[in-house]
Order: structure tokens, then C-alpha cells, then sequence
């Protein structure tokens, strides 16, 4: 008999040990942190350039003792530049794998699908890389904004344009989400400036014949010409600029032409072009060297940069890339204050998140819309990309006009 109480207090303290190993072993399971990205499609490369960010900042988290006293995992899935593949990821992320958060995929018409998805979980995302406005007017409660809106991304160039007298615009545009709302504004912009747009001209997506509609442009004789793009888009246009010999006074892209992929891939080709951009390295320094006043403004982007390229050696570096580190470090900072991953004390945290992130200053209004970064403008210059617009940013001044192609060496 006391042989078999022995083995029953044995076989209860073994399932007592079991019970709280089991408990630590949970309290230890690591926060994972779910998306979709864009590893192969058309958004492959800038889609790329996210992710790298997404990795680099859970790595960093990681090396700092993870989040709520836990490690981070980042679980992915690549939505191939589709939204409704980005829909089905998110779904089977949140109720077959289980995150406890999410990140957005890339672009707006990605994120503008998946805000649903994040609505009806209840489960805030921070969409790094979606301007488009609309997707944040919608009553939506828990889809987040961190670039500045669409609809400002040529302000910059238009900006530059009005100030050295020039008068007309002519806009061109792929006919989707993102490209179709940065050129509604580009056109309102252009009037509050008084340019008189003369031409405003849609192309399908996958387009890569452009001389029908490039010779409408030359028709119109714009001073600037306003692009709605993504990268293979912006290239194949400054190509056939340059092979029908047009030529406006500004040339000016949304998207693409601050990667340093657009000016190894045209070469001098490249030289004046005029590219949007939220975030670029060169804010860190001047020419001479040394920290710009506004560096406050982007904590951490040194140590971003260097560890960037060290730990994805010649990867392209975007702002694309600097936005997903941010939405990522944005999450992490959401929920240290809510102290939980519960989804409402985390969106509650964002909405009065205020804060300095590598990417710049993210601040956002209760609909989620972004009020606190700006858009820079590019221009390419002796093969480096020189910051021209705005004003208190700008470390170099625009060259205006474009020469013609002709005249080019």
C-alpha cells in the first residue's frame, strides 16, 4: 500500500512539474507578428525592399530582449502583388496560425483589401507602404497610415515648377489605385498653383508601349510632365522620352525613381529626373559631411542604414525599405504601451502615438490618417540624388530646365 501512494505522490508531482514547465513554456512562446509580402508580382521589388525592413526591425527587437519580455517572430506568406491572395494570407494568418499581430502588405490596393480583413478581427494594422487616402475615409477603425498621402506626392515637383515661372503640366498615369489618386491630386495641386493642365491620361497596368500616348504629350507641349508610376513603368518612359525625342522642361515620377536600381538601370538617361520620395539617406548628412539640423527628426536611421546594408549586402535601400522598419517599430511601440496584444488596447495606443521613428515623424488622426510625415522631392544630378523640395530640407537646388536630349553629352 505505501508502495502505491509512493508512485501516485511520484506520478502527481511529475504531472505538477509537467503543468508548470508547461506555463513557462507558454509565458515564453514568442509574439507573432503576421503578413503578407510581396516577394514575387509586379511589386516584387519594392515589395522586397519592405520585407527587408520588416526582418531587420524584428532582428533588431530581438537583440533588445524582444517585446513584453518575449521574443518576436515574424510569419510571412508572399501574396505575389495580388490583393485577393493578400486577403486569403491574412485570414489564414489570423485564424489558422494565430498571430497575435499584423503588418501591412505593400501598396494601397494590397492594404485597402486587407483593411477589411484587419476590421473584422478587430486587429489593428499599420499599412507602411498604402497612400492612398481613401482607404483611410472609410469609417474604418484599425488600419493605420504611416507615408504621407498620395495625393502630395508630386507637390514637390509642381512646387519647384510654379516658382521658376513655368505654366503647364500634362499628368500621366497607370490606371490603378495608387497611381489614379496621386494624379487627382497632382491635377488640384497644379490648379491651386496656377499651372493649367493640358493633358490628364490613364495607361493600363502592365503597359510598356507608351509612344502612342507620349506622343499625345508631345502634342500638349507641357513645361512639366507628371507621372503616376511604379518602377518598370518609370523606366520605360524615360526610355521612349527619350527615343521620340520629347522633351518637357520638368520630368517628374511618383514611384520608382528614387531607387538606385532607376539610375544603374537607365545610366545618364536618368540625369534630371525628378522622383518622389518619403525618406531617403542623404537627410543624414550633407555634402560635406555631418548631421543636418533634421536629423533629430530620423532616430536610429544611421544605425538603420549601416545595419541594413550590412546584414543585406547590395540590396536595394528605398524608402520602402525604411517604411516597413518603421510600421514595424511602430507595432512594437504600440504595444509596449498598451502593455498587451489585446487589439482595442493597441489601437488606442496608436491613435495617440506620437512619436520620431527612422522614417521620420508618424502621427496620425483618429481615422487612422496620417498627419505628420512629409513627402521630399528628388532630382537625379551627376549620378546621386539630390534633395530639392521642400525648401527647409533641401541640401541642393533643382536644375531647371531639363536640357534637351539633343543637347546632352
Amino acid at each position: 500500500m505505501m508502495q502505491i501512494h509512493r508512485i501516485a505522490r511520484l506520478v502527481v508531482a511529475d504531472a505538477l512539474l509537467l503543468v508548470a514547465l508547461g506555463g513557462t513554456a507558454h509565458a515564453q512562446a514568442p509574439i507573432k507578428i503576421g503578413a503578407s509580402v510581396s516577394t514575387t508580382g509586379s511589386f516584387a521589388a519594392l515589395g522586397q525592399n519592405q520585407f527587408r525592413g520588416y526582418q531587420l526591425c524584428v532582428k533588431h527587437a530581438n537583440e533588445k530582449g524582444g517585446l513584453l519580455g518575449r521574443k518576436i517572430e515574424l510569419v510571412t506568406e508572399d501574396d505575389k502583388s495580388d490583393p485577393a491572395t493578400a486577403v486569403q494570407i491574412y485570414e489564414r494568418l489570423i485564424t489558422e496560425k494565430r498571430v497575435d499581430a499584423i503588418l501591412g502588405p505593400y501598396g494601397s490596393s494590397g492594404a485597402d483589401a486587407v483593411a477589411a480583413v484587419s476590421e473584422k478581427h478587430r486587429m489593428p494594422m499599420i499599412a507602411p507602404l498604402a497612400s492612398t487616402s481613401a482607404i483611410y475615409k472609410k469609417g474604418r477603425k484599425y488600419v493605420f497610415m504611416v507615408l504621407s498621402p498620395a495625393e502630395a506626392y508630386l507637390e514637390g515637383l509642381l512646387d519647384v515648377a510654379a516658382k521658376r515661372g513655368l505654366k503647364t503640366v500634362a499628368v500621366i498615369h497607370e490606371d490603378t489605385l495608387f497611381p489614379n489618386t496621386a494624379a487627382a491630386g497632382t491635377v488640384e495641386i497644379a490648379k491651386r498653383k496656377g499651372l493649367t493642365v493640358v493633358l490628364n491620361e490613364a495607361y493600363p497596368k502592365g503597359a510598356a508601349d507608351f509612344a502612342a500616348l507620349l506622343t499625345r504629350v508631345r502634342a500638349a507641349n507641357p513645361d512639366v510632365l507628371a507621372a503616376g508610376t511604379y518602377f518598370e513603368d518609370a523606366v520605360a518612359i524615360t526610355r521612349q522620352l527619350k527615343t521620340l525625342d520629347i522633351n518637357p522642361r520638368m520630368f517628374g515620377l511618383t514611384v520608382g525613381a528614387d531607387l538606385p536600381k532607376f539610375y544603374e538601370t537607365l545610366g545618364k538617361s536618368a540625369e534630371y529626373v525628378y522622383g518622389a520620395t518619403q525618406w531617403d539617406p542623404s537627410l543624414l548628412t550633407l555634402r560635406a559631411g555631418g548631421l543636418i539640423p533634421v536629423a533629430r527628426q530620423y532616430p536610429g536611421a544611421r544605425e538603420f542604414v549601416e545595419d541594413y546594408q550590412k546584414t543585406f549586402p547590395g540590396a536595394d535601400l528605398s524608402y520602402h525599405s525604411a517604411a516597413g522598419y518603421s510600421g514595424c517599430e511602430l507595432l512594437h511601440e504600440s504595444i509596449r504601451r498598451a502593455g498587451s496584444l489585446d487589439g482595442e488596447r493597441v489601437r488606442a495606443a496608436l491613435v495617440k502615438l506620437e512619436m520620431n521613428t527612422v522614417f521620420g515623424p508618424f502621427r496620425v488622426d483618429a481615422g487612422g490618417f496620417q498627419v505628420g510625415h512629409k513627402a521630399l522631392m528628388i532630382q537625379w544630378q551627376d549620378g546621386k540624388k539630390a534633395i530639392v523640395s521642400p525648401e527647409e530640407l533641401a541640401a541642393d537646388k533643382p536644375r531647371v530646365p531639363t536640357p534637351e536630349w539633343s543637347k546632352r553629352p
